[in-house]
C-alpha cells in the first residue's frame, strides 16, 4: 500500500472508513476489512463505534504497529479539558495505547482553535497520538491553524469526491506539505449511479465507483477513506487502487459539475471563505 509521509507518519492512501457503522454492528465489517489487507482504519468518537473498531484489531491478531487508527473529537468538546477527557474515553473504547491520528471533527463556532490544537499538540507530545488533524476546516481555517497557531497539522480530512472541487484548499496544502483525506469519495452512493463514470469503467472493466475512488487516488497528496459494509464492496475497492487513469478519464471527470457538496450539517463553517 502506498503511504503519503507527514509529520512523522505514514498514512496508507486508501483507507477504511466507518461512518454510519453503530455499535456492533461495525466489528464484522472492520474484521473483514482487515482480512483483506486495510490497514488504515478511521472512526469517530460520533460514531459510536471505536469499541467495536477496536475490538476488530485486536482479534486480528496482527502487529498494532502495521494499523493507522485515526479517530476524532466532537465539536462540543474542544475546551482543552474537555477534549482531554474525550481522548482518553476514546483511547479506553478503542483499547489502545494511543491513535496514530487524532482530529478536530469540526470546528465549532466560537471556538479557541488555538487552547484546542495546543491541548492536541500536547497528547501529540507525550505520545498519546502519532500525530494530530483537522476535519471540515475551511481554508482561512486551515491558514490560521498551520501559519498563526504554527500547530503540526499532519493532515486535512474534507469531502471530496468528482462532483466537488477542492482545487483552491489542495493547492494550498501541497504548498505546505499537508496531504488531504477525502471522505464520501462516492458522494453518499451517488458516483455508483454516474453515467460518465460508469462509461468510462466500463472500457477497463470498472466500475463507476472504482473510477471515482481511482480518480482521487491520481491526485498527488490525497488519500481516501471510503466505507463498505459488504466485503465484495471493501475488495472492489481495494482493486481501485490498480487502476489508471488516463487523458480521456481525467478530461471527462474535470468536465463533471464540481459544486456538489452532499455534507451540510447546521453547524459547518463558511466554506466559500477565501
Amino acid at each position: 500500500m502506498e503511504t503519503i509521509g507527514t509529520q512523522g507518519v505514514a498514512i496508507p492512501r486508501l483507507g477504511f472508513g466507518t461512518f454510519r457503522m453503530p455499535g456492533a454492528d461495525a466489528r464484522p465489517a472492520v474484521e473483514s476489512a482487515i482480512a483483506l489487507g486495510y490497514r488504515h482504519i478511521d472512526t469517530a468518537a460520533m460514531y459510536e463505534n471505536e469499541a467495536a473498531v477496536g475490538a476488530a484489531i485486536a482479534a486480528s491478531g496482527i502487529a498494532r504497529e502495521a494499523f493507522f487508527v485515526t479517530t476524532k473529537v466532537w465539536h462540543d468538546q474542544l475546551a482543552p479539558d474537555a477534549l482531554a477527557r474525550a481522548f482518553d474515553a476514546s483511547l479506553r473504547r478503542l483499547g489502545l495505547d494511543h491513535v496514530d491520528l487524532y482530529m478536530v471533527h469540526w470546528p465549532a463556532r466560537g471556538m479557541d482553535m488555538a487552547a484546542t490544537l495546543e491541548a492536541m499538540t500536547a497528547l501529540r507530545e507525550k505520545g498519546l497520538t502519532r500525530a494530530i488533524g483537522v476535519c471540515n476546516f475551511n481554508l482561512p481555517m486551515t491558514r490560521r491553524a498551520v501559519e498563526e497557531i504554527g500547530a503540526p497539522i499532519a493532515c486535512l480530512q474534507v469531502e471530496y469526491h468528482p462532483f466537488l472541487t477542492q482545487a483552491p484548499m489542495l493547492a494550498y496544502l501541497r504548498g505546505k506539505g499537508i496531504p488531504l483525506t477525502a471522505y464520501a469519495p462516492l458522494a453518499q452512493g451517488r458516483a455508483a449511479d454516474d453515467p460518465t463514470l460508469a462509461a468510462l469503467g466500463r472500457r477497463r472493466g470498472a466500475s463507476a465507483a472504482q473510477m471515482a475512488i481511482a480518480w482521487l487516488l491520481d491526485q498527488p497528496g490525497v488519500a481516501v477513506i471510503p466505507k463498505a459494509a459488504r466485503p465484495e464492496s471493501q475488495q472492489a475497492n481495494l482493486d481501485a487502487l490498480g487502476i489508471r487513469l488516463d487523458e480521456r478519464d481525467r478530461a471527462a471527470i474535470a468536465a463533471l459539475p464540481k459544486d456538489q457538496r452532499f455534507v451540510r450539517p447546521p453547524f459547518a463553517p463558511e466554506w466559500d471563505a477565501a
